[in-house]
């Protein structure tokens, strides 16, 4: 059913989807297409002036592992596909959210199963989901379970960080215990925002779960429009109305080696000492191996205990443990760059494009792109680098430097 009227698509009125594409001299729809996938992409990556966004992300992946995702029309599966798209989406979510954390849920014979607890390391994550692979889907997928099982870490999160679920489905079903309109009553009580990516159609309880909680519903077309969806998700969302501001207390330790006075060296005027190895906190719980054990880390400046990556909470006094890049790396959410005005080139002109130095071509540059500060011109591709990787415009750079 459409969300804004109580009719269904087949009840409404026809919409003439054809008339938007329009062929040119030449009789080619090429250029129409681009056109409309250039005016999607620049929609996607425009930021909405005086929105309150939650930088301190808590998410929790839950990706479907029932008897659906072994269907073929992604290739090799469905299974393979979500997999080495989620491996990306992990590396480009922290790339942009760098203080936040992440945690996965897998769903299979009607139960759920915590691959791994909300953490920072990129790296262990993507670990993982490469053991999942080659893993058995079976059974029916159980949203509900999953759900409470998010539930059950997310309520604890502070009201200044952003709670969220991310369902990556190929089921068209849900076998649950009990009552989940229930359940996501209490996630939406708890202001925890679920969001649902369907690789295979609609269905109605995915949609009323991303309607009541106020994430986002997609049913990818391929492979290309799955990934695409995945960046959306990996850029901070609007804050929700119960969002509260608070200041976040924050330590910033240095790597260095763990040192000790040598008792065996005897001084009047200095301590003589040296390098003694030692394990990592986030290495503690792995019996057996080698992993964490050496020399170096990164000291929590209240109790000293030792982590070998940052960002990460202490597990003993719970101080959020970060460096001054990946705050940094923050910034450009909170004051975003302004949308390039849209030109048409009615006839030639003497620019080139103030990035890749490139002149403009009437037939390939059917449309091009001005900043509202430096009034520099730019290209497409240009454009979407600027907005979608570097967040500053090289010209307004330029210009500041000239200054």
């Amino acid at each position: 059913m459409d969300e804004n009227d109580d009719q269904y698509r087949w009840e409404s009125g026809y919409e003439r989807t054809w008339e938007v594409i329009q062929e040119d001299e030449t009789g080619s729809l090429t250029a129409a297409i681009n056109a409309i996938n250039q005016k999607n992409r620049r929609k996607e990556l425009a930021q909405l002036p005086n929105v309150r966004l939650g930088m301190m992300r808590h998410l929790y992946l839950v990706l479907d592992m029932s008897d659906a995702m072994k269907d073929q029309d992604l290739r090799p599966n469905r299974l393979f596909c979500a997999i080495e798209l989620l491996k990306e989406f992990i590396f480009l979510y922290f790339d942009s959210n760098p203080i936040s954390q992440i945690g996965i849920i897998i769903t299979r014979r009607k139960r759920v199963e915590k691959i791994s607890e909300l953490a920072g390391n990129p790296r262990s994550h993507v670990a993982l989901l490469e053991q999942l692979k080659y893993q058995e889907c079976e059974g029916e997928a159980s949203i509900q379970n999953a759900l409470e099982m998010g539930l059950q870490t997310l309520k604890h999160m502070p009201k200044y960080s952003s709670r969220e679920m991310l369902f990556v489905l190929g089921c068209l079903a849900t076998c649950d215990h009990g009552n989940i309109l229930q359940t996501i009553k209490t996630c939406k009580e708890n202001e925890i925002r679920c969001s649902v990516i369907s690789v295979s159609a609609e269905v109605r309880i995915f949609r009323k779960l991303c309607m009541d909680t106020k994430g986002l519903f997609h049913v990818i077309t391929d492979s290309t429009h799955f990934q695409e969806l995945l960046q959306i998700h990996s850029r901070p969302l609007p804050a929700l109305d119960k969002f509260e501001s608070s200041l976040v207390r924050m330590g910033f330790p240095k790597y260095r080696t763990y040192t000790t006075p040598n008792a065996s060296i005897s001084s009047t005027t200095a301590i003589a000492k040296h390098e003694k190895a030692s394990m990592c906190m986030c290495h503690l719980e792995q019996r057996g191996g080698t992993n964490g054990f050496s020399i170096g880390g990164y000291f929590c400046p209240t109790c000293e205990s030792k982590y070998c990556e940052l960002p990460t909470e202490c597990s003993v006094c719970h101080l959020t443990l970060v460096s001054a890049p990946h705050l940094a790396r923050s910034y450009h959410f909170l004051f975003p760059i302004e949308q390039f005005i849209e030109l048409t080139m009615e006839k030639p002109i003497n620019e080139k494009c103030f990035g890749c130095q490139q002149a403009f071509d009437e037939q390939k540059h059917k449309t091009i792109y001005q900043c509202t500060s430096c009034k520099n011109f730019f290209c497409f591709e240009c454009d979407l680098f600027i907005h979608g990787t570097i967040f500053t415009c090289p010209g307004c750079i330029r210009n500041g430097q000239l200054k």
